[in-house]
Parts: C-alpha cells; sequence; structure tokens
C-alpha cells in the first residue's frame, strides 16, 4: 500500500515521503480500514509516539496522522461491534501507524459508524478537533450556561468546534486569532474577538473559561484571565504559570466512540460545521506539513478520490 512514512527524526519534515509499505496486521479486537480520508497534526514530528511503541522501542519508518474516515476493510480476531465494508471514523493510536495511508490498523473501540449522508473529507475533520474542544470545554472545564470562555485559536480546527460548542451550550464566547480570522470566528458564534497581534489580551477581561491550544507567552498570559474558581485548559503544554483562585489543566485528548456518535449527529443536523481549510491528494501530504501553509479550520488528506 501506499503510505506516508517518516524515517529520520533529525531530518524533520525532510524526512517525510510518500512509500511503499506492507499491508497493516488486524490484532485481536483491531480492525483494517481503507482510509477515505485522514487529519494529520502540524507538530506530530514532535510527539514522542511517532518514533516509538508503547514499551518505548523505536519504531521507524512510522506513519503519522490520526484521525481518519473510512470503510472497515478486515476484523481482527475477537472483534465486534463493526463489520466489513462498513463506513466508520476516529482515531487511531498515538504509538501505532497512523491514519496517513491507504489502510491503517485501528482498535475497533476508537471508532464510530459514519452515517451514509456524511462524507469522509469533513468526518475525517472531526475526531481531535470534536473530542478536543469538548473534552476541554465541558470534561476539564465544566463550561456551563451563562459563563464566559475564552478561546484561543478560534478559527482553527479545535477552536472552530470549540466556539461552535460553547455557543450552544449558553456560553458567551471571545474568540482570539490573527486578524484574517475576526470573520471566520464571529461568522461561527463568538461574541467577540481579539487580533493576538493588535489587540491587548486583556481586553478579554475575566473569564470562567480558557481553552488555549497555542501555549507559549499567550498561555502564560491567559492565566491572570481566569476568574476566582475558575479554569485554564490547555493541550499544548504543561502550564508555568497558573490562575491565582482557579485551576491550570493540561490534557491530551483521548478516544471516545459515545461522544464521536454525538458530534456526527451534530454535523448532521447543522448544529455543527467543521471547517476543512484544504483538502490535499496522499501525495501533496509531505508538503502540507511545512510551516506557511495556513489556513482557517483543518487540513485533511483526501485518499480515496471521490468518482
Amino acid at each position: 500500500m501506499r503510505a506516508v512514512t517518516v524515517r529520520d527524526r533529525a531530518a524533520g519534515l525532510d524526512g517525510l515521503a510518500l512509500t511503499e509499505e506492507p499491508y497493516p496486521h488486524a490484532a485481536e479486537n483491531d480492525v483494517v480500514v481503507r482510509v477515505h480520508a485522514a487529519g494529520f497534526t502540524p507538530g506530530e514530528l514532535d510527539w514522542p509516539g511517532t518514533w516509538s511503541d508503547r514499551a518505548g522501542r523505536d519504531r521507524t519508518p512510522s506513519v503519522p496522522g490520526h484521525e481518519l474516515s473510512g470503510v472497515v476493510a478486515e476484523l481482527g480476531y475477537g472483534t465486534t461491534g463493526l463489520t466489513v465494508g462498513q463506513r466508520v471514523f476516529g482515531l487511531t493510536d498515538w504509538t501505532r501507524n497512523g491514519s496517513l495511508a491507504e489502510y491503517a490498523a485501528v482498535e475497533a473501540r476508537n471508532l464510530a459508524p459514519l452515517p451514509a449522508d456524511v462524507d469522509h473529507t469533513v468526518a475525517a475533520a472531526l475526531p481531535i478537533s470534536g473530542l478536543t474542544a469538548w473534552q476541554g470545554l465541558f470534561e476539564h472545564g465544566r463550561l456551563a450556561a451563562g459563563q464566559t470562555v475564552l478561546v484561543h485559536g478560534a478559527a482553527g480546527g479545535v477552536g472552530s468546534v470549540a466556539v461552535q460548542l460553547a455557543r450552544e451550550a449558553g456560553a458567551r464566547v471571545i474568540g482570539t486569532g490573527r486578524a484574517g480570522d475576526r470573520d471566520t470566528a464571529l461568522g461561527l458564534g463568538a461574541d467577540a474577538f481579539l487580533d493576538l497581534r493588535a489587540d491587548p489580551l486583556e481586553d478579554a477581561g475575566q473569564v470562567d473559561v480558557v481553552l488555549d491550544v497555542i501555549g507559549g507567552d499567550v498561555l502564560d498570559r491567559s492565566a491572570a484571565l481566569v476568574r476566582a474558581g475558575g479554569t485554564l485548559v490547555t493541550v499544548a503544554s504543561p502550564p508555568t504559570v497558573r490562575p491565582r483562585d482557579g485551576q491550570a489543566i493540561f490534557f491530551v485528548v483521548e478516544p471516545d466512540r459515545a461522544r464521536l456518535a454525538d458530534l456526527v449527529r451534530r454535523v448532521r443536523d447543522g448544529r455543527l460545521r467543521p471547517i476543512v481549510g484544504a483538502v490535499r491528494t496522499l501525495a501533496e501530504a509531505p508538503s502540507a506539513f511545512a510551516p506557511g501553509r495556513r489556513t482557517p479550520g483543518k487540513t485533511i488528506i483526501r485518499v480515496v478520490e471521490t468518482p
């Protein structure tokens, strides 16, 4: 099968290439998915799991990408709940070969059924962005109706979903990003928007929850904006500055089949619109990691071309 692989950590982006790789093995409780569309996170080459397995052993050449949508091609021993030919979407394991390939082996519990009327390209934009937004806002941030949330990167993959979910939950939403993101964030339902390059972050005032995907100075400065009892939630890095009278939480998104099913229902109902910023072919995937290819939403790799 064709797959995007990375072989040399020192080479960075230059080490990414489209290669021929063996068809994946379906372990117990796995399925092999014929990948139709896949998503990735630009920073994956810095993740330990890209380079080693769960036991810490080198696993290069490895296939990046951890979001996929496709069709079940094979069931591993003992796998139940899914059938060959069924449309599915979800997350691949952090320490196994991922989704930027024609086939991927995935734990069945990490996949949810995909309705026939949801396109694979849209579904591939949901798993990490949707689950990160939900878990950050509601499981870690405990966001409730009437509260105010500050969403950093409001036009990005995670942020754009978070704005919509928070708005539907009855929260007041302040988004941040670059100047060109303003219309996107406001169009998704944000009540206000701050340009991180031009507007003082302190103009957000006091908020109940901060959802951060940026890290660095933005994360540090956000701690002072959290009112007493509030929560600073980030997926960028463990916070070094904490709210004076609140919590600071760093988390890594976890698979959740039931929540994926809920998110895709919201897509079908028109309550949630994942933003697909660009669609590339599998051959174009290595260059899609490069800095400077920034677009609102999430870049998706279309592995199987629509007839």
